[in-house]
């Protein structure tokens, strides 16, 4: 391609560039006015002001005197963690086994799995109230965990991706003496990494964001989540919005730290890349 024909493709590209940037800064906007908000007075913040303050310390120390920050911190990795560790071993062995062992009757079953995604979580609140309460799991990580550790969306995620999975693999282990569970373990997990992780970034982002479910069988201040802490800062008669900012701010970065973190895995994942 000659000088003159790069050039105007590059000239064509321009409008594209600027689109992409304008639409890059409104995406990136509320993160940046949540960052400012955090170092500003709540008067400042009611006023518009956009560009960064000196009152971070005072808001961070407001909050710890009147919120437990550190114990709703914990709790909310401590849910999230023992729910996306369960999630993803229950998800996939479930996966695994609808699309590498085929029959009509599991078929039938995974359809009927599939119907439960139309089912609103509303509809669902009270009888898994009744359920917990029962089984006296109210207040605990088990009452938090039990109703999501097994999602249609993550089963029949995982069984897409197990599509991919080479049979040839799994049925050479076989001969060589491998049972089940050894071939699900020591094969299927390691080649399916990509799958996980994206699972893994799904599960781990709606456990920490969960609010409705944890206001429901959480009712000790004890064993409060970051979503609940934030909306206790929202339900005051007079709001300190600055305050309220530095919450919101804690509540947000594990989630953005994770994505980060595993974000190639989790395109990779969600295209369906087995490696």
């Amino acid at each position: 391609m000659t000088k003159k024909g790069r050039s105007n493709i590059q000239r064509r590209l321009i409008p594209t560039y600027i689109f992409l940037i304008i639409v890059s800064l409104i995406s990136v906007f509320p993160f940046y006015w949540m960052l400012t908000a955090a170092t500003n007075t709540s008067l400042e913040v009611a006023r518009g002001k956009i560009i960064f303050g000196s009152h971070a310390v005072e808001n961070f120390t407001n909050l710890l005197a009147q919120q437990n920050l550190w114990g709703a911190l914990k709790n909310s990795f401590l849910y999230a963690g023992v729910q996306t560790i369960i999630a993803l071993l229950i998800c996939s062995l479930a996966g695994y086994g609808f699309e590498l062992y085929h029959d009509k009757y599991k078929d039938l079953l995974f359809s009927i799995l599939l119907l439960a995604m139309m089912v609103p979580q509303v509809a669902t609140i009270i009888p898994l109230f009744k359920m917990v309460s029962k089984m006296k799991l109210l207040n605990t990580v088990w009452g938090f965990i039990l109703p999501s550790i097994s999602t249609p969306f993550l089963i029949m995620m995982f069984r897409q991706n197990s599509r991919s999975f080479p049979i040839d693999i799994m049925e050479a282990a076989r001969i060589d003496g491998l049972s089940e569970f050894k071939i699900f373990f020591k094969m299927y997990m390691p080649v399916m990494k990509a799958t996980y992780a994206a699972a893994a970034v799904i599960t781990f982002m709606n456990a920490w964001n969960a609010y409705l479910w944890p206001k429901v069988v959480m009712s000790d201040n004890r064993a409060q989540t970051m979503p609940m802490l934030i909306a206790n800062l929202a339900a005051g008669y007079t709001v300190d919005y600055g305050m309220l900012m530095m919450g919101v701010l804690f509540c947000s970065c594990p989630t953005m730290i994770i994505f980060f973190i595993l974000q190639k895995q989790f395109a990779e994942g969600i295209t369906g890349a087995v490696k």
